[in-house]
């Protein structure tokens, strides 16, 4: 899965589980749509699906503070490649 593909995926996830609009990359999710902890930990599974894999503990806690979908591209780009 190439990186347009990811976030493609990310903001349609997003866009739809949460009932948002117009996610732009570089949107805060939680200051410019009300992204909320539990908002997080329901991505935090997509994440997973997109990966085909847990996340670690640490993965984990690395992704609760991104907040951005580049920054959510560019996490799930670095871990499929330390995955490698």
């Amino acid at each position: 899965m190439d990186r347009d593909e990811i976030q493609t995926n990310i903001i349609n996830f997003i866009e739809t589980s949460f009932e948002m609009s117009d996610v732009g990359v570089d949107d805060d999710l939680n200051a410019d749509h009300g992204f909320d902890s539990i908002d997080a930990i329901e991505l935090l599974r997509e994440i997973e699906t997109l990966m085909e894999g847990k996340l670690t503990r640490d993965e984990e806690e690395a992704a609760m503070s991104i907040r951005t979908v580049r920054q959510i591209v560019d996490f799930i780009e670095k871990a499929m490649a330390e995955r490698a």
